[in-house]
């Protein structure tokens, strides 16, 4: 058979994980699923234990979202707005060359703000007004405005762009659909517009830089200006085709026949000294033919002093002047300061190069362009760009509103209504999410009107602004739109001076009538801009934008200002709506004409709604309207709704006090709850003080009825505890856990307690610790309470021996373990804030002695359990080992021991299965202890054997030892060798010694005993050496003091008894004694005594020299005072040789007495048992001894 030195148990190898507890998600255990679903709040009555926990969930329910700031979350747009993370919008253009239809299409700006809940509902609707927009036309209004936009599209000039609709029938088509005209007389107003007188164009061109030029004066600079003017048709348009090498130029003879006229001829400044000159001159040309008509422009070197000014002003006076060989030197020499010219060549301007530009190739929104200098011929040498701004407009229109007078604006404006409204039909989908895209032909159609009205980009950026944005307040539009449009307006802003001062007031008037529009929507912002719709709260930022960059226009207007304190509006515009959002809700959940009783429900709700707004104001609200419009809306709205709630608190509150009840108590602590959390989220704000909120006394009124709530919470632990434990089975609740149901709801309840403890935080610190004492006081009676009916339980099962209660009984040890734990944890959450501030981390005084004295009581309760399960197995211990003491000498050590070892390792497992790790470590412990005391049990009941008796039970220990430990998984090896381990080890090592072995062992363990009390028997002084030359060991007993008073007069008459030991050693040397001192406790001797004994004998293990105090008495027996002992071995002359000198010079050594103890005694009691002659006479003599030392007390 294998031997079982190698025994461990596999159950204890494996590292024993106690489960967690953790609240499950549905409140309370499987065991107690039978219980009713949540009430209602207030719906518990006082007794029902598990309707009061089912309120007090609902509590803590509202306390989860509640711990701590919202933190901030990137935010998605939803819906019809675009991703958030888009790059920001781009500079909008600066030239006025892009036709105005739809702005271009702009990325929504970065968000600055965060959301609580991404949602992809669509925002909700915004009120709208139909009497907000432009006035409704008059049937002759429309007609006239209709062939405005006929007359526009049939004389339309230049060239289309690549985005704009050429088709001309497609653009009268689309008019026709737009007015609702019939066939008939849509054919009938076309006839009327070409009736009518074509309409004058003009060309307006801006010369704005050039670069690059060729340097023509000495310096390596030139001085360059432009001399540009129309070269009319010559009757038939020109077709387009390759150019000629001869050009026309301003300054040689053209070889067209006809005269230009003067004042078709314009200059700009000469740039002194540049090749990049920069004019920036503007200047308009009527044009006679748009198919055939040219734009040419002349860029020349100055070489002389005159200014070209001037002589163009005295140019264009000259008149009847013909032949364009001689025209321009000629009138530029009859123009000179003086009247006076040298030769020609003397004042000849250097050519720098050309541009001819035929009108009809203008495009009809106009154009900001870098054109390439031309040569006069090839063999002409130039080089170098300018820059152009060039638009074509009309200057004369035979319309109906031209000819009332209606400046171009009005009618822009007018006709952009009109397409707005056609475009926008409220019937498409996510109609409030329209950005304004027009189609194609209306795009078309307003870049033409906008272009021949000869409408500025800041008087284009103005117009759609105004008609947007009372559009807006008639149908909804996308504030991301009415953004962008406002961006334009602020990059042409650099013209407002030449705004018209119409056009002035009609923006003042709109933004008057926006910012009134939006201030409506802001008193309602919880209704159109709910926290919890991502799409609503993005078109909050961009309204709050809108209104916001209103503000940079305000300091150019000069007529009339919109409004000078918008921000103060904004905030008054708030406020206004807190109070009504507050009052709607106070009538709905709590009205005043109510009795208190019935407000005091909805008057928690109502608190609660005020702490849920109040997050959304700090996580999503706050932030838009700091960044945007500096506005603290936190703080603003925090502050009045907390006044608020606190005044309806204090009235209710005093209104209830004579009328407490239980369930007015139940109210007003949840109402508390709430209350506190407000002060405590303002409190958790950096730089924020409660201390001057309305809420910050509020707890005084709420004191009686949370005391009386405490108590009610006091009497329905103790019931919920008396129900679970009623309905447990004392069986695991599943697999992964070794606890019953009625501790799992015990533990919730304990938690529960901890978290309503945190969220009451009572401010005042005396109060708080009356609370908090009494609460866990509370506590530790209900979880005393909750152990005694276990036992209880367990003690009523029936059945009650040995098996049968094992597995309950691993439960209730687990229940009670399991408590402790929680028990404990809830005990240091209830800790209070003091009044005088100690360490960080130290519970109050009285909460850490009422967590201790739980401690111990369940410790002590968990140590009754433990005992009581191991007792079941103490007769089968037995059992086991007295078959190892009578097993036959013939049997293996491991054969004796296997029995045992197998009865351990199955009743370990079971343990294992059934027990938590702290457990199983108490019941090893017990189970140790038991081993122990029945080995010992056996040895005592087994005296006189043979040696192999007691080999096969110290093979037997070492054995259990291993199982014991397993390795490291099981009990530590400090705990298993201490205690009763050593006593037992020791009695099986004298077992096998001899009678000799066992006397040394008895002098060995004198010497090695130490005195616990030092004062108590006193102290011998003696000097001790050996004289080799005399073979002979010399002691002298110097004195004693502080001896122990063994006589009725309180003194002694000590002696000291001096002898060598073991006898065995010393068989020939007789024992010596002192003189007698009468009636000290400090007695001096000074006395030398001689024992002549071999070296040898005194290096010997155990040899010493024994002290023994006694007292002396003539009449009685003497009494023993004391012994101590020194061994031999250190003594000088037998460790080493003595050199030199006196041995009376040596110093004396100080023994403290002692009196023998329990490790000394069991050499004795060994050598009792044994038969032989030396170990009886040893035990007499030793015995005659201890009858001296019981007689003294």
């Amino acid at each position: 058979m294998t031997t079982l030195l190698e025994i461990k148990s596999s159950v204890l190898r494996q590292v024993q994980a106690c489960p967690t507890f953790r609240r499950r998600a549905e409140g309370e255990p499987a065991a107690t699923s039978a219980d009713p679903p949540e009430p209602a709040a207030g719906a518990w009555k006082p007794g029902d234990g598990v309707e009061f926990f089912a309120h007090m969930r609902l509590i803590l329910k509202k306390g989860e979202g509640r711990q701590g700031l919202p933190r901030p979350e990137v935010r998605m747009a939803q819906s019809c707005c675009p991703v958030w993370a888009s790059p920001p919008a781009p500079t909008p253009q600066t030239d006025s060359r892009r036709p105005w239809g739809p702005p271009p299409s702009r990325p929504s700006p970065q968000c600055s703000s965060q959301v609580l809940l991404r949602s992809g509902s669509p925002a909700p609707a915004e009120p709208v007004d139909p009497s907000r927009g432009l006035r409704a036309l008059t049937q002759e209004e429309v007609e006239m405005l209709y062939e405005e936009a006929l007359y526009t599209v049939l004389y339309r000039a230049g060239t289309m762009g690549p985005d704009q609709v050429d088709d001309q029938e497609t653009l009268l088509g689309y008019l026709q659909q737009v007015f609702g005209t019939s066939p008939e007389e849509h054919a009938e107003a076309i006839e009327r517009v070409k009736k009518a007188k074509a309409p004058t164009y003009a060309l307006k061109v801006s010369v704005m830089r050039a670069k690059n030029l060729l340097a023509k004066d000495p310096n390596g600079f030139s001085d360059p200006y432009c001399m540009l003017g129309i070269l009319p048709a010559s009757g038939a348009p020109r077709e387009p085709g390759p150019r000629t090498e001869q050009r026309f130029g301003f300054r040689k003879g053209s070889k067209r026949g006809g005269p230009l006229p003067a004042k078709c001829i314009q200059v700009t400044e000469v740039k002194s000294s540049t090749l990049n000159p920069v004019w920036k001159e503007n200047f308009v040309f009527e044009i006679e033919d748009v198919r055939a008509d040219q734009l040419h422009l002349d860029i020349w070197d100055h070489d002389d002093d005159v200014s070209l000014v001037e002589a163009c002003r005295k140019l264009n006076e000259v008149i009847g002047l013909k032949g364009m060989s001689r025209y321009f030197k000629q009138i530029v020499k009859s123009a000179r300061a003086n009247g006076t010219a040298g030769p020609a060549e003397d004042h000849t301007d250097d050519f720098l190069g050309c541009l001819n530009i035929p009108v009809r190739e203008v495009p009809v929104a106009g154009e900001d362009r870098w054109f390439k200098l031309e040569p006069r011929s090839s063999a002409s040498r130039v080089q170098g760009d300018c820059q152009l701004v060039l638009k074509l407009i009309t200057t004369q229109r035979d319309t109906g509103m031209s000819q009332r007078g209606r400046a171009g604006f009005l009618s822009y404006m007018l006709l952009l209504s009109r397409l707005l409204q056609f475009e926008h039909r409220s019937e498409e989908p996510k109609a409030s999410c329209w950005r304004g895209e027009l189609s194609g032909p209306a795009a078309t159609i307003l870049c033409l009107h906008g272009a021949q009205n000869n409408l500025s980009a800041l008087q284009l950026a103005v117009l759609h602004w105004q008609v947007s944005s009372r559009h807006h307040q008639t149908r909804t539009l996308d504030y991301g739109y009415l953004l962008g449009l406002l961006e334009d307006m602020q990059a042409h802003w650099e013209e407002a001076s030449s705004l018209p001062q119409g056009q002035e007031e009609s923006l003042a008037d709109s933004f008057n009538a926006f910012s009134e529009f939006g201030l409506r929507l802001l008193r309602q912002l919880r209704d159109f801009f709910p926290a919890t719709n991502s799409t609503a709260v993005y078109r909050l930022e961009l309204l709050l934008k809108c209104l916001s960059k209103m503000q940079i226009f305000q300091p150019s207007f000069e007529v009339c200002s919109f409004r000078t304190e918008l921000n103060a509006d904004i905030s008054a515009a708030l406020k206004r709506g807190n109070r009504e959002w507050y009052d709607r809700l106070l009538n709905t959940k709590s009205p005043r004409e109510q009795s208190g009783p019935q407000r005091l429900a909805g008057l928690v709700e109502l608190a609660d709604a005020v702490y849920e707004d109040l997050q959304s104001c700090y996580g999503i609200y706050a932030s838009l309207f700091h960044s945007i419009t500096d506005i603290d809306f936190f703080t603003l709205t925090f502050r009045q709704l907390e006044r608020l709630v606190a005044e309806e608190a204090w009235v209710l509150t005093e209104e209830l006090s004579p009328k407490m009840t239980l369930e007015v108590a139940s109210g007003l602590f949840e109402l508390y709850v709430t209350l506190a959390d407000i002060r405590r989220f303002w409190s958790s704000i950096s730089g924020r003080d409660s201390r001057s909120l309305a809420l910050a006394g509020i707890h005084g009124p709420f004191l009686p009825a949370v005391k009386l709530w405490l108590q009610v919470l006091r009497d329905q632990v103790r019931w919920r505890l008396q129900g679970a434990v009623d309905v447990d089975t004392l069986e695991p609740m599943d697999a992964s856990s070794k606890h019953s149901s009625s501790a799992a709801t015990a533990s919730l309840c304990f938690s529960h307690i901890q978290e309503l403890w945190a969220r009451l935080a009572w401010p005042d610190p005396a109060q708080a610790e009356a609370l908090g004492t009494q609460l866990s006081q509370d506590l530790c009676a209900a979880t005393l309470f909750y152990t005694e009916l276990l036992r209880k339980k367990v003690d009523a099962q029936p059945g009650a021996a040995g098996e049968a209660l094992s597995e309950p009984l691993c439960v209730v040890l687990n229940n009670v373990e399991l408590l402790r734990k929680a028990a404990g944890q809830t005990l240091r959450g209830l800790a209070w804030p003091e009044v005088t501030s100690g360490p960080e981390g130290v519970l109050p005084r009285p909460l850490l002695g009422c967590a201790q004295a739980l401690d111990e009581d369940l410790q002590q309760e968990v140590h009754t359990v433990t005992a009581h399960l191991t007792s079941k197995m103490v007769a089968d211990i037995r059992k086991y080992v007295q078959h190892i003491s009578l097993s036959p000498d013939s049997i293996q050590n491991d054969e004796a021991v296997a029995p045992l070892m197998k009865y351990l390792d199955e009743k370990l497992a079971v343990l294992n299965s059934s027990l938590v790790k702290e457990n199983l470590s108490r019941v090893l412990e017990a189970l140790w202890e038991l081993l122990l005391q029945a080995i010992l049990r056996a040895l005592g009941a087994n005296l006189d054997v043979s040696a192999d008796f007691y080999g096969r039970f110290h093979f037997t220990l070492e054995a259990l030892v291993s199982f014991f430990h397993a390795e490291g998984q099981g009990l530590p090896l400090e705990s298993l060798k201490d205690g009763s381990y050593k006593r037992l080890e020791e009695e099986l090592r004298l077992h096998q010694c001899s009678t000799r072995e066992c006397i040394e062992q008895y002098y060995l363990d004198k010497l090695k005993q130490r005195s616990l009390e030092q004062k108590r028997f006193g102290r011998l002084s003696v000097r001790c050496h050996y004289e080799a030359a005399e073979q002979r060991l010399v002691v002298e007993v110097l004195h004693a003091a502080d001896l122990p008073p063994l006589d009725a007069n309180g003194l002694s008459d000590p002696f000291v008894i001096v002898e060598l030991g073991p006898p065995h050693l010393f068989p020939l040397v007789r024992s010596q004694r002192t003189q007698v001192k009468n009636r000290t406790l400090h007695p001096v001797y000074d006395e030398l005594f001689y024992f002549s004994v071999p070296a040898e004998a005194c290096r010997r293990r155990g040899a010493c020299v024994l002290f023994t105090v006694m007292d002396h008495d003539w009449l009685s027996t003497n009494d023993f005072a004391g012994e101590a002992a020194l061994g031999l071995g250190g003594v000088g002359g037998i460790a080493r040789p003595q050199v030199g000198g006196s041995a009376r010079a040596r110093q004396p050594v100080t023994l403290h007495l002692r009196r023998p103890r329990a490790q000394v005694k069991s050499a004795l009691r060994m050598l009792e048992g044994r038969t032989n002659k030396e170990a009886q006479e040893f035990v007499k003599r030793l015995k005659e001894l201890e009858k001296c030392m019981e007689a003294d007390p």
